[in-house]
């Protein structure tokens, strides 16, 4: 295909001369770096486990959220304790951990704690290989720790049935990869003045429209976009999930995606699309770190109470946030128990006041936390 009559991005000759423009993105900058400074702010004056509970909630949620855009789903609790067992992070009982959750894990951690390390090719197989131990991605054998090499066809980012499927994008050719990932890696380890916030833009964009690998790519440049932003944060602890966003808005991050791709080197438009996400992940930041500070007031409050395990349990369950109602019937459940056990753990409650019966109307009698403490 001729450059005068390209599709892609990658096509043009031009296609990483980026260009944008600054004095339209600042308003946004600006606005980020006020909302983190807020959010920094607010840990001033928190002890440092509290600290470690909230950055442990938002890995958590990165590692979780970063796999789901894929359509992939982790279990919460293992993900959480692979995380808290590198982090040295008390996380309470420990959960199996499978060798998949493990290497996300370790890929998320490597970006964001050791970010000011050189983005390598090694480093990159090194990611590729903790996403896909085995060798492969659901039934299919990958390429593992190596460029793809297109011995099936052209790389292309498709949806819709077999008979229907609808190309949103191609990626470029395998036989030029090493020199574009070159050129790539160059210009990411390179000082510049280029802002950090913008870099993570583009090193978003640049590198999965490369999507140098079989699979794994969208999880890659998640990571490499954390690399950056912890780079502009100057602070190894993650505060917020850029993933969990991009996993809220998913739509629109890959039509964003898709119309960079198929435009010029004017990127502009994606990267006032990043940086609005962006804006939005620290924003919803100050949530979890209400339910950190909620849990640790609400353990304050009771830590003297005569509480069983089992309420124990439960208690913590509806502070991290309980899905659905609890009636006494899943109370037996989830702290396996029988149903007059799990009645008078909840009568007990209710009487001291650490919990209440919900207003809201059903067949059986359902239970929340007191409103002071509810998790907003």
């Amino acid at each position: 295909m001729k450059i005068k009559d390209s599709l892609y991005i990658w096509q043009r000759r031009d296609w990483t001369e980026w260009r944008y423009n600054l004095p339209t993105l600042i308003p946004l900058m600006t606005e980020i770096h006020h909302a983190q400074g807020v959010l920094l702010g607010r840990l001033v004056n928190v002890l440092p486990s509290l600290r470690s509970q909230a950055g442990l909630l938002v890995l958590t949620d990165d590692v979780l959220k970063t796999s789901e855009i894929e359509g992939e789903l982790l279990n919460a609790a293992s993900v959480r304790s692979s995380l808290a067992k590198r982090l040295g992070i008390d996380a309470g009982a420990v959960t199996p951990i499978d060798r998949h959750v493990d290497g996300i894990v370790e890929m998320v951690l490597d970006a964001t704690s050791h970010s000011s390390r050189p983005l390598s090719q090694k480093r990159l197989f090194a990611w590729h290989a903790a996403l896909f131990p085995t060798g492969y991605s659901g039934m299919d054998k990958i390429r593992v720790g190596k460029w793809r090499d297109d011995s099936s066809g052209a790389m292309q980012v498709v949806s819709g049935p077999i008979g229907r499927r609808k190309v949103h994008f191609e990626a470029p050719p395998a036989h030029i990869l090493p020199d574009e990932i070159k050129r790539f890696l160059g210009w990411a380890n390179q000082k510049s003045e280029e802002p950090e916030l913008i870099k993570a833009g583009l090193a978003h964009l640049w590198f999965v429209t490369l999507h140098p690998f079989d699979d794994g790519n969208g999880r890659i440049a998640r990571a490499v976009s954390d690399l950056f932003l912890a780079r502009a944060d100057g602070c190894p602890q993650r505060l917020y999930s850029l993933s969990a966003q991009l996993q809220r808005e998913r739509k629109d991050y890959y039509n964003s995606l898709e119309l960079a791709q198929k435009g010029g080197a004017d990127v502009t438009d994606w990267l006032l699309w990043f940086l609005g996400a962006l804006s939005r992940a620290v924003n919803e930041a100050h949530s979890v770190l209400d339910a950190v500070l909620m849990k640790s007031q609400f353990w304050q409050q009771w830590a003297t109470a005569p509480l069983n395990e089992r309420q124990v349990k439960l208690l913590n369950r509806l502070l991290d946030g309980f899905s659905g109602k609890l009636t006494t019937a899943k109370w037996a459940s989830i702290a396996h128990c029988s149903h007059d056990t799990a009645l008078r753990d909840i009568n007990q409650l209710l009487a001291l006041g650490a919990l209440m019966k919900s207003s809201s109307r059903g067949r059986n009698t359902a239970y929340e936390l007191p409103p002071v403490l509810s998790k907003r």
